[in-house]
This record gives C-alpha cells, structure tokens and sequence, in this order.
C-alpha cells in the first residue's frame, strides 16, 4: 500500500525558509513516473494546489508562491520536496503532498500533511 509521509514543517518568522519532504513509501510507483503535488489549507479556507511536479519534470506554481517555492525531486529516495523561501505569514498552513497516475490522474495517495507556521 503506497504511504506518503511529509516532514520539515515547523514554526518560522516571516523571511525565512524551510524544507519539506514527501517521502514515498511501500508503492511500485516511483516519484518519477507519477503526478506529484503539493498543496496547502489554512484555517477556514479551502485546499489549495502549491506546486506540481510532472513525470517528465515540468513544474508548476501558484501564482502566490512563484519565485519563492520550488517543487522538486530526488528519485534516489523516492522523494519530493518543496524548498520555500521568503515565508509570509499568509503561507501559514497545513501542507500535504500527493501522487496522481500522469495518464488518468487518478489519485493514488495523500500524505498526512505538515504544518507551516509563519509568524510576523
């Protein structure tokens, strides 16, 4: 049953950076040959899509988050990551990663979420 688990979230003053990782476990499915996303919700706000990686690497970002997020991966580890810099505190929210088939789109899995705490 493929798992994704994500880490690196925590408690950073507005300017600074952080890293998550997704790290994809017990699937046949390799970062590489899958739809990767990441995606956050704040409190009382509906979900929304951060960054995507395809299987052939093109990325994506919110309008929000371009220049500052980077989407990335390492198929090594089976592991996709979001490098943010340059926090705000309207980053602030629960992120979680997901894996879709890049032909169907259907959704294989979702990570539990980390969550991203800006202060100002």
């Amino acid at each position: 049953q493929v798992q994704l688990v994500e880490s690196g979230g925590g408690l950073v003053q507005a300017g600074g950076s952080l890293r998550l990782s997704c790290v994809v476990s017990g699937s046949i499915f390799s970062v590489n040959t899958m739809a990767m996303s990441w995606y956050r919700q704040a409190p009382g706000k509906q979900r929304e899509l951060v960054a995507s990686i395809s299987s052939g690497g093109s990325t994506n970002y919110a309008d929000s988050v371009k220049g500052r997020f980077t989407i990335s991966r390492d198929n090594a580890k089976n592991t996709v990551y979001l490098q943010m810099i340059s926090l705000k505190p309207e980053d602030t929210a629960d992120y979680s990663c997901n894996m879709r088939d890049p032909t169907t789109w259907a959704l294989r899995a979702w990570g539990r979420g980390t969550q991203v705490t800006v202060s100002s």
